[in-house]
């Protein structure tokens, strides 16, 4: 009787609080947050696109959350711990969900919550298919995808020059095949094809097509096999203490997102060139284990110490990650590097306990040896290296506890520990704790740390979320940290801190308003001094944003964005301030079949340091997220449009002008012009 009621009155008063104006975006504010912390950490963009496609593929197939397990809830990245914990519990003792206006009445779901989650979700009492082979091969949807992307105005590797050292061979033009085929979230296979500007194409050093292939089949909930992957898939261990492939956040905004959940395979048809396995995994289970086992070999790009010595006395002195194959040096460098990797996972669950063991081994053909300078000297070396941890998650009524011990092959330890709470109805708070010896090495790991990654550092993580109206929120973090060894550009152990408050302002569906405060002390060389060891100072850097959200209608959206850094080098002759400010609309008639995006954007800056990034709407399943530096102006356009039912083409337009300077870049990418221009077409056909 008790569900009953609650039931007849969402019903009732609930539909207005859902009532939500379409999302043109591809992301939500808080994953676009992410991303734009990703790309500054980074000083670049992630081109590992799955997340992407994996919302889409929600949007046209939605979970059903009376089907859906704990997994599929995780696999949305749209939950907190406790937020899925909850609905597992409602659903044990309470049964299936009667309508989507339920959800409201499930301890730790707000509005905010729902009304992300339901694009991607409903409620049905129907039952799937899950073990009908013959329905996943024959019942799915063909895709193929085709992306030209090109910069109008010539950059000196695009000149004929003199020798070939000194030009691109190949054309301007970038270029993504992707052809796929998805059954639900439950089985699929496909190809990629990725071509970067200036690689040849069907000639020179390319005549096999693309510089790039990858292929990919995965398959889930096949009887006992809950996981396989063949071809290229990505392999996700604990919290990311010993390796973590698939895209993962840091702080931010989101204090409940402190937790790494991922499948520990995944399947991989991105175009980027360096950051997955190449081989086969399977996860098989019980009730209460899960048994993992995966291995990989494949080629990467690096660089061959070939001096006089024997060939087996050569030895790798780094690896390359940028993918990029243009110029003969660059060619010269392509697969030089062969690793071989496997490893596995032991998992016990049972209620809200669970433990894992992981385990992960590398072996290349040739022995790894870096240049030893003083911050590198605990560098991997030689021809293998492993790493061993145990990860742990335990959930007690609102709070939910987990963490990963790691040692390496040379007995150096790591460790992350983290706890989700939720204190009363309208306070959610988070703690992480790291300690990571500053010997402790991992090729392709990637926890919650303040360093990119895991390795020599401690550091304590507090957060805190308020909701003290349904109205307003208020999102808060302190994070100090430390690092007891040297680290690049920081010829001294040093600490720091960073610290954030947004507060978040929804009166009604139409407006959205957040404004936050964020600062970073953090260690820097001081530059300019003649002696072995620089002096190490603290370097503070401010920066406050307001970004309103207006829904017009149901179908035009605007946005406006202000944003200032002030960044001090210590000294007042090296203080640094940037500032950006842009509006943009989006529009989507309700009975057409096409939809426009624009954006114009400011932006001065005093340098590198005081250098800003803003998230640009984009064609599907691709985003940019711009680096501003200078004074100019930028301006782009979207526009995209439904052929049929099975063809949807976009368009995009982009220039960024510069007010400051003549020319753009350097080397072989330098443009002579304060003006660069970006044109992408895209083509997708279902069938």
């Amino acid at each position: 009787m008790r569900k009953v009621t609650l039931i007849v009155v969402a019903f009732f008063i609930l539909p207005g609080a859902f009532a939500r104006q379409e999302n043109t975006s591809q992301l939500e504010d808080d994953a676009i947050q992410q991303l734009e912390n990703l790309a500054e950490r980074q000083n670049g963009e992630p081109e590992d696109d799955a997340y992407l496609q994996a919302m889409d593929q929600y949007r046209k197939n939605k979970l059903n959350l009376n089907t859906a397990d704990e997994d599929d809830l995780k696999r949305l990245h749209l939950l907190s711990e406790l937020q899925v914990q909850s609905l597992i519990s409602y659903k044990r003792v309470l049964g299936q969900l009667i309508s989507i206006y339920e959800l409201q009445s499930i301890p730790g779901w707000d509005v905010v919550t729902i009304q992300k989650l339901l694009p991607f979700v409903t409620v049905s009492t129907s039952q799937s298919l899950l073990d009908n082979l013959r329905q996943r091969l024959t019942s799915g949807r063909h895709s193929v995808l085709l992306r030209l992307q090109q910069v109008l105005e010539k950059s000196n590797g695009f000149i004929r020059a003199d020798s070939i050292a000194n030009r691109y061979p190949g054309s301007s033009g970038k270029v993504l095949f992707r052809y796929k085929y998805v059954f639900r979230n439950l089985f699929q296979f496909g190809i990629t094809g990725d071509k970067d500007a200036g690689e040849q194409f069907l000639k020179g050093n390319q005549k096999q097509g693309f510089d790039f292939y990858s292929f990919h089949l995965f398959a889930r909930k096949l009887g006992p096999i809950k996981l396989l992957a063949l071809g290229d898939f990505t392999v996700n261990l604990g919290q990311g203490l010993i390796h973590w492939q698939s895209l993962a956040f840091k702080k931010s905004a989101d204090i409940t997102s402190v937790k790494r959940q991922a499948d520990i395979l995944r399947p991989y048809n991105s175009p980027g060139e360096y950051n997955f396995m190449r081989g086969a995994g399977i996860t098989v289970g019980t009730k209460l284990f899960d048994f993992t086992a995966f291995a990989s070999s494949r080629k990467l790009d690096g660089s061959l110490n070939n001096d006089t010595s024997q060939t087996n006395d050569d030895y790798i002195s780094s690896i390359l990650n940028s993918g990029y194959h243009r110029t003969p040096a660059e060619v010269e460098k392509k697969n030089r590097i062969i690793q071989r990797s496997f490893g596995g996972n032991i998992s016990f669950k049972k209620d809200a306990l669970h433990i894992g063991i992981n385990a992960i081994a590398f072996n290349f053909l040739t022995p790894l040896i870096r240049n030893v300078t003083s911050y590198n000297q605990y560098a991997i070396t030689g021809k293998s290296w492993s790493n061993y941890s145990v990860d742990y998650s335990y959930t007690y009524r609102n709070f939910h506890l987990f963490g990963e011990a790691a040692i390496d092959q040379n007995k150096s330890k790591a460790f992350v520990g983290g706890l989700l709470a939720s204190l009363d109805e309208k306070i959610d708070a988070s703690v992480v704790y790291r300690n990571i010896d500053q010997s402790y090495q991992t090729l392709y790991g990637n926890a919650f740390t303040e360093s990119t990654f895991p390795t020599n550092e401690k550091g304590l993580f507090t957060g805190i979320s308020i909701r003290p109206y349904t109205f307003l929120k208020i999102d808060a973090y302190a994070d100090v940290f430390s690092f007891p060894w040297l680290k690049y550009r920081v010829d001294a152990p040093s600490k720091g801190s960073e610290y954030l408050l947004q507060v978040s302002y929804k009166p009604n569906k139409k407006i959205e308003v957040y404004t936050r405060f964020k600062n970073e002390n953090k260690a820097f060389n001081l530059t300019g001094l003649n002696s072995f060891t620089r002096q190490v100072y603290l370097r503070p850097k401010d920066s406050w944003r307001t970004q309103i959200t207006y829904n017009v209608s149901r179908q035009f959206t605007y946005h406006q964005r202000v944003e200032i850094m002030w960044f001090d080098r210590h000294e007042k002759s090296r203080s640094e301030q940037g500032f950006l400010l842009y509006v943009d609309g989006r529009f989507k008639p309700k009975t057409r079949p096409f939809a426009i995006n624009a954006r114009v954007q400011y932006f001065e800056t005093d340098g590198f340091d005081s250098r800003l990034y803003a998230f640009e709407n984009d064609v599907l399943y691709s985003y940019s997220i711009p680096q501003f530096m200078g004074k100019g102006l930028r301006y782009y356009m979207n526009a995209s449009w439904d052929v049929n039912k099975k063809m949807t083409v976009w368009a995009r337009w982009s220039q960024t002008i510069y007010s400051n300077q003549n020319s753009i870049s350097s080397g072989l990418d330098k443009i002579q012009g304060n003006k660069r221009t970006e044109i992408k077409l895209q083509l997708l056909y279902n069938f």
